[in-house]
Order: structure tokens, then sequence, then C-alpha cells
């Protein structure tokens, strides 16, 4: 009997792939970005002339790194800084035999360069902790402003009805669920999902009037047609099962006693999708469809956008004072001599400071946890999870849910592999299906040539359809954001997703 073919990753060198417009187009654009960004700082150290030194030679190492890209040299081993992660890396790169920079696997290539990059910072003292991507970040989220302002207000809005609610329902209604709960978990669930529009690495020139169009309630309600595999009802259930389950013990034991039902977030980009991943937490606990949620952060700068636990903290002190943040005209406003910008009104401040408040408690009562693990930023895929990360996979099993979010998390889920577009969810992700123990959400925007789970025949459809690639080999209708896939393994089941 004939061996079935390997499932191939997909490779910079492949010309059908957005690997191949990734490396030789994005690539350079993120490196000259981050150039710039040390740059400017290196022009503030003042009388620190060893931090200027430092920072100059950063900038050096970065602009050959970029000459090494756009040339297709080798990629050379990572040198050793005194993260754990570093022998993985060059045995990977030695597994995977000599590579260029434009011919070797996408992914794996594309977190050796933002690995390599975090060593420029790592072995200097002055810059260990430098984020070249942090004025990006926050400046995105301060143009994400009617968005923010909108979600606040429904926010508010949204818990003191849930409070009213509960004041009128029995512990029994809490636990069994409702239809309207159901649709209002899609919607946060929803927003969460499309909360990813301003991911920094694939949308490198958007102006602001362009990022204010993807965000708010109109955008999301035009893309609910676009989410091409929907299993929110299949985590709705194992989130009011959980409860209900939780609510018959608790009344066999001590009046009063709780049992602890854990949400984990595997966190994508910082900015606005944190926002709205801290709206998600928030509605989950206050909904008592979880007790706890543990969000899963970078360790280093990752992807552009990708949250850092600082971000977290710059997140909360722009929520703290939001008319310095939104009403002083930022540095780029000045020198453009654009007017300053709009006062926030009464009722926006107070939307705004119900959030930071509600947030801050939650953190400080332990229900909202930061919990960053090097092995987020790992080469290779999350099959690699039990024997990589033992202690980190079988924490996770303690979860009710874990919500993976972003396009990179699912490349990472199915091992950004060439597979077949009809292939279950449940398959590609190998060892984190079905008996693994671990519940799995992935709430991704497509913007990249892995998909997997779709009915048959809609891949080629959406090829077929205008900008879809068409005939080329292409995928093109999978690199721009304008489609989903919500995705769900039942993993503490043996059976297969429902």
């Amino acid at each position: 009997m004939a061996q079935e073919p390997a499932v191939l990753p997909y490779s910079t060198g492949e010309k059908t792939s957005f690997a191949w417009q990734t490396a030789r187009e994005r690539w350079p654009v993120i490196l000259t970005q981050a150039i710039d960004d040390v740059y400017r700082s290196v022009q503030e150290c003042g009388s620190d002339t060893d931090k200027e030194s430092d920072g100059r030679a950063i900038v050096e190492k970065l602009a050959r790194l970029k000459y090494d890209v756009q040339h297709d040299r080798p990629l050379e081993p990572i040198v050793d800084d005194g993260e754990p992660d570093v022998g993985a890396y060059n045995d990977e790169l030695t597994r995977l035999g000599p590579l260029s920079w434009l011919k070797a696997p996408w992914l794996f290539a594309e977190c050796y360069l933002f690995r390599r990059m975090s060593t420029f910072f790592k072995l200097s003292p002055h810059w260990a902790r430098y984020d070249p991507f942090a004025r990006q970040k926050i400046r995105t989220f301060r143009s994400s402003r009617p968005a923010v302002l909108e979600l606040a207000a429904r926010y508010r809005e949204l818990m003191q009805q849930m409070d009213a609610h509960k004041a009128g329902s029995t512990a029994t209604d809490a636990a069994a669920g409702s239809a309207a709960e159901e649709t209002l978990f899609a919607e946060m669930c929803e927003i969460c999902l499309w909360g990813n529009a301003t991911d920094l690495s694939l949308l490198t020139n958007l102006t602001y009037e362009d990022i204010q169009k993807l965000q708010g309630a109109e955008a999301r309600r035009k893309a609910e047609a676009n989410i091409l595999v929907n299993d929110l009802p299949t985590a709705y259930k194992i989130l009011v099962e959980a409860r209900a389950a939780a609510a018959k013990s608790a009344s066999a034991q001590t009046p009063g006693s709780t049992t602890e039902r854990r949400i984990d977030i595997v966190l994508d980009n910082a900015g606005f999708e944190l926002y709205v991943d801290l709206i998600l937490a928030g509605y989950l606990l206050r909904a008592g469809l979880a007790t706890v949620v543990v969000l899963h952060p970078k360790n280093i700068p990752w992807f552009v956008s990708d949250v850092l636990p600082s971000d977290f903290g710059a997140l909360l002190n722009a929520l703290a004072s939001p008319q310095r943040f939104y009403e002083t005209p930022s540095e780029e406003e000045v020198l453009q001599g654009k007017p300053a910008p709009t006062p926030l009104t009464d009722a926006e401040r107070a939307d705004l400071a119900f959030l930071f408040g509600e947030w801050s408690q939650l953190y400080a009562n332990g229900q909202v946890v930061m919990r960053p693990n090097i092995f987020w930023t790992q080469c290779g895929s999350f099959a690699d999870l039990p024997k990589a990360a033992p202690a980190l996979f079988e924490d996770l099993k303690t979860s009710e849910l874990v919500i993976f979010k972003g396009d990179l998390n699912y490349r990472k889920l199915t091992g950004d592999l060439d597979w077949a577009a009809t292939t279950p969810f449940t398959e590609a992700i190998g060892p984190l299906g079905p008996g693994s123990g671990i519940n799995v959400l992935a709430l991704r925007t497509c913007k990249a040539d892995v998909v997997v789970g779709l009915p048959a025949g809609k891949d080629e459809e959406l090829r077929q359809a205008d900008g879809g690639g068409g005939d080329s080999g292409a995928r093109e209708w999978a690199w721009n954001g304008k489609w989903a896939v919500v995705s769900c393994s039942q993993g503490k089941k043996d059976g297969s997703n429902l």
C-alpha cells in the first residue's frame, strides 16, 4: 500500500504562498521600523554615552539583519544571550539543514527573525528590556479611540443590565444558561475575534482613518457572514456544563464554597485587541462562565504587536488618565500641524473610569492573571507542548477552555502545514486534539495560507471569487483578514469535534 505523502510546511521559497511576500516585503519594512525606533531612542540618551553606544551597535545589527534578509543570506546560529531557548532554536536550525532567509520553512524563519532581534537587546545591560515596537503599539491604540469609546459604553451598559438580571434570578437560572446569554457570549467572542484588525505586523502602512474603518459595531455586523467555521455554540456548551457541574458540587458542600473554573486566553496583539480581550475576560467573569481568567502574553517583543506584560500596564495607564492619553497631541500631530484632539465627554470619561475600576479590581482580586511562558516564543508548533513544556501542558489541563487568539497562534496550532482545507481541525492540531485533556478554542481571522475545517468545495469557491487567487495556485482569499474561522476541539473528550 502506497504511503500518503507528508504534509509539508509553507516555505518562504514558495511563490504561491503568503510566505513569499512576507519574507520579501513585510520583513524588511518591520526591520526598518525597528531601526528607526531605536535610532530615535538613541537620540534621547542625553549624557548616557554607554547606552548611546550600545544603541548605535543595535541599530547596526538590525541593519545587517535587514541586509541578510533582502540578500537571502544563510540563517546563523543564535548567539547565547542567557535564555534557555537558545539551544532549541539552534538544534532546530541544525535539524532543518542549511537554510537561507528566502528558502526556509516560514513559521520557523519568522519566529527565528524575532528571536534573533531580541538577542541584540538582551546582550546589552542598557537595552535588555527595550521593546522596539512599543511606540507603534500604543500609537495604534490611541488611533482606535472611536472603537474604544464605543465598546466602553456598551460594556458598562451590559454589565449594569447583567447585574439587574442577576438580582432577579435564582442560582438554578444562573447555572442553566439561556438563549440571551448564549447570544451575548457569541457577540463578545466575535468582538474578540475581529479585534486583531489592527495586526501591526501585517498592516504596516494604514492611516488613522483606515484603522477607524476596521473597527466598530458596523464593521462587526458586516463581518459576521465571513466566519467560515463557527464553533461558538460548542464552546458555550462546554462553559455552561462546567458552571452547572460546579453549582451542583457546591450545593453538596459547605455553604458559600466555590469551585474554581478557569478560562485561559493565549494572547495575540496589544493595544485595541488586548482591550477587547479584557472586555471578554470581564464579561466571562461577570456572567459566571469563569471564576478566573489567565492571560498568556509573550516574554520578548514578538511579531511586532504581540502582548508583553508591559503592554497590559500601558493600557491600564491610558485608561487611568484618559484625558492626558487621548487629548494631548502626539509628537507626530504637533509636527504635522494637526488640530488638538477633541476632548472626551463626561459620559466617555465615566465609561473609561468604569472599565479601569473594574479591571483593576479583577486584577487585584486575582481573577485576572498574567502568566508569561517562554514556550509561546519557541520556534516550533504547539504540537511540541506536551514534551517541550510539560508543566505548562499539565497546567492548561486544569482550564475549562483555552482560547488561542489570532493568526500566528492558529498557524502554530496547525503546524503551519499545507493541510487540505477540509482536514478536521481536531486532526490538524494533533496532540492538542481529542483526548489531550485540553478544550481548545481558536479565534482566528485568516492572514496566512493554512486553513482547516472548511466544508467541501468552500476553498475552491473562495479561490474563484474576486481576489481569491483563481487558478494561480495561491490561496489569496486567506491573506487579508476578511475571512475568519472559530474552531473548537473538546480535548477533554475522546470523540471528534462537534
